[in-house]
C-alpha cells in the first residue's frame, strides 16, 4: 500500500510517501536558495511528493537565519533551478509558504516581528550572535492583516512562476496562521480575534486568496491542532479546528496536511470532515513503515516523513527493500554546507 500510486488533484504520484517540510537554513542572506538546494531536493525526487522547507512570502514573514523567500525575482529564479532539477529527476514538488509571525528577532530580519497581538512568546531563537530571547512583536493593524493575506497570494503566484507544482500554506507549528487561531497569541478585538469564528478568519481568507490566484487543486494547507510550538495555547482545539476544517473543505483544496494531535477523537473528526486528499504526519511513531501503514489503513491517502527523508535520499527504495536506514545527524540539520545536507549515502548495487 505505501508504494501504490495516487492521483493528487490531477498530479500523478508514484507512491504514498511525502517528504515533509523541514527547515534547513542554507539559503543565501538575500533569501535565494543556495547552490546546493537544487541537488538536495533532486536527490529526494523518488518521494511521491516533496514539500519544501518553509518559504517566507515577504521580508516581514522571515523568522530564522538563512531561510529562503518567494518575494523577489531573484528568489524566483533560484527556485526555478530547484524545480527544474526535481522535475528532471522525475519528481513532484510543492513550496510551503510560511510566515513566521511573532517567531523572529531583529538580528535575523532587521526589524521587530509582527504578530496578531503584541504578546511576547516564551523561549529563544538562534541569531548570528547566538541564542536570544524572543521580542514582543508589533501588532498587525487590520490593514496590515489584509495586506499579509495578499502577500501569501503573491508568493503563491511566484511559486507557480518558479515551476512548483503547487503550494502548501503553513498553518501549523506555532507560526502566523496558527497564531491567529490560538487563545494566547491572538487577543485582538477586531473581526480577526475573539470568537472561534473570528480567529479562523485569517486562515480562511488567506487560503481563499491563494485559491483565487492559482486554483484550488494547487493548494494544500498544514494544520497541527493543539501543537504548543511557539508558546501557543489551544485549549479549545475541539471547537476551533472542526470549524476551520469545515470552512476549508468548502474551498475544494488539493489536500489537507494534518499533524496528528494527541486527541484521537479530534483526528477522526477532522478526517470525517475533510472531503479531499489527506496527508498525515504522526511524530509519535518512530518507525517509518509502521507510521505509513497505520495511517493508510485508517484512511489517510498519503503519509509525510521528515528526518527519514532528510537522512535517506532514496527512502522509498530502502523501505521497499527493507534496507537499513541512515540516521539523521542533527548537528548539521540547521545551516552549514553540504555535510549533513547532500552527502547522505544512497544504496548501490553492492549494498542491496
Amino acid at each position: 500500500m505505501p508504494f501504490s500510486p495516487f492521483t493528487l488533484a490531477g498530479l500523478q504520484l508514484p507512491n504514498r510517501l511525502v517528504m515533509a517540510p523541514m527547515t534547513r537554513s542554507r539559503a543565501y542572506v538575500d533569501g535565494i536558495p543556495s547552490s546546493l538546494t537544487a541537488l538536495y531536493y533532486a536527490q529526494r525526487a523518488s518521494a511521491g511528493l516533496i514539500i519544501t522547507e518553509g518559504v517566507q512570502p515577504s521580508q516581514a514573514g522571515k523568522g530564522y537565519m538563512n531561510t529562503p523567500g518567494l518575494h523577489t525575482d531573484e528568489q524566483v529564479a533560484g527556485w526555478r533551478e530547484v524545480t527544474d532539477a526535481v522535475h528532471a529527476a522525475g519528481g513532484r514538488i510543492f513550496a510551503q509558504i510560511m510566515h513566521a509571525g511573532r517567531i523572529g528577532h531583529p538580528d535575523n530580519t532587521g526589524a521587530l516581528p509582527f504578530g496578531p497581538s503584541a504578546v511576547r512568546p516564551a523561549g529563544q531563537i538562534f541569531t548570528p550572535t547566538g541564542l536570544q530571547d524572543y521580542q514582543t512583536p508589533l501588532e498587525l493593524t487590520t490593514a496590515q492583516v489584509e495586506s499579509t493575506v495578499q502577500d501569501f497570494a503573491d508568493a503563491a503566484a511566484r511559486a507557480v512562476e518558479a515551476g512548483f507544482d503547487g503550494v502548501e500554506l503553513h498553518g501549523a507549528n506555532g507560526y502566523l496562521i496558527q497564531q491567529f487561531l490560538s487563545q494566547n497569541a491572538n487577543l485582538r478585538d477586531d473581526h480577526f480575534g475573539g470568537s472561534p469564528e473570528n480567529r479562523i478568519r485569517f486562515a480562511v481568507e488567506t487560503t481563499r486568496a491563494v485559491v483565487d490566484r492559482i486554483g484550488a487543486s494547487r493548494v494544500g494547507i498544514r494544520l497541527s491542532p493543539g501543537n504548543g510550538a511557539g508558546d501557543l495555547v489551544e485549549d479549545d482545539m475541539h471547537e476551533i479546528y472542526p470549524a476551520l476544517v469545515s470552512e476549508l473543505a468548502a474551498l475544494d483544496l488539493g489536500y489537507l496536511h494534518l499533524v496528528a494531535s494527541s486527541s484521537e477523537e479530534l483526528n477522526q473528526e477532522i478526517q470525517t470532515l475533510w472531503p479531499n486528499a489527506l496527508i498525515v504526519n504522526d511524530p509519535s511513531i518512530d518507525a517509518p513503515v509502521e507510521r505509513v501503514t497505520r495511517w493508510l489503513e485508517r484512511g489517510a491517502d498519503l503519509v509525510s516523513l521528515g528526518q527519514s527523508f532528510l537522512a535517506n535520499p532514496d527512502l522509498p527504495l530502502r523501505l521497499r527493500l527493507g534496507a537499513e536506514l541512515n540516521q539523521a545527524d542533527f548537528s548539521s540539520a540547521f545551516g552549514g554546507d553540504h555535510r549533513g545536507y547532500t552527502d547522505y549515502p544512497v544504496l548501490t548495487l553492492h549494498s542491496v
